[in-house]
């Protein structure tokens, strides 16, 4: 069997590590950061659906599967490149303005895993790392997609520079009104993953697709 060099640290570590920089006095600086982002109010976000929303989520879903054309695809690439942006903050920045078209609300929150493994320490474990971030967009609708994109960008390096906040502390510092119907601080995810398949490809007899 191959023997594989034991990891400098394991996921316990990392997690007591976190605890212990925290309680130093880190969470009180990222939580002064999303309290000053998100505000005192957090509104929910009232999309127009077929019917009333249910008191209790049923946690049903569906799926619809939508490719984008290789010319778009293209486009949003070209766009990220000429505004120092990348094609995550050009795609989030055009669903809050559908959101924004939708509802009507000037002040979209949305939802976004981050993999939270930005120390190379944390790069080869095995274990749950993932965070959810609230990125909010104020949007006038006097404004252009130009400034909206960067206040986007803006807004997504500063929430980066604040990623390790677990979301459940934030959600019990802001306190919002809960509601067994819909999630606290947003009613919407964003996910936006890159998947190189053909890494895996590699591997002898194995055959993989999305």
């Amino acid at each position: 069997p191959l023997k594989l060099a034991a990891l400098p640290v394991q996921y316990a570590d990392y997690a007591a590590w976190q605890r212990d920089w925290l309680e130093a006095g880190e969470r009180e600086q990222q939580l002064t950061y999303w309290r000053k982002a998100l505000g005192d109010t957090q509104p929910v976000l009232a999309l127009p659906t077929d019917s009333p929303r249910q008191a209790n989520a049923s946690y049903r879903a569906a799926r619809y599967r939508l490719k984008m054309p290789e010319a778009l695809s293209q486009a949003v690439k070209s766009r990220a490149q000429s505004t120092s942006t990348t094609p995550f903050m050009v795609l989030l920045a055009a669903f809050q303005a559908l959101l924004h078209r939708y509802t009507g609300q000037e002040d979209i929150r949305i939802g976004v895993p981050v993999a939270n493994r930005h120390r190379v320490e944390t790069e080869g474990l095995i274990g749950f790392f993932v965070n959810t971030q609230v990125l909010r967009a104020e949007i006038d609708g006097e404004a252009s997609l130009e400034a909206l994109l960067q206040q986007t960008r803006q807004t997504t390096l500063d929430a980066q520079a604040h990623q390790d906040l677990p979301f459940d502390v934030l959600v019990d510092a802001l306190r919002p009104e809960r509601s067994l119907s819909h999630t606290p601080l947003f009613q919407v995810m964003f996910n936006h993953q890159r998947s190189d398949w053909r890494v895996l490809e590699q591997l002898p007899g194995l055959s993989i697709e999305p």
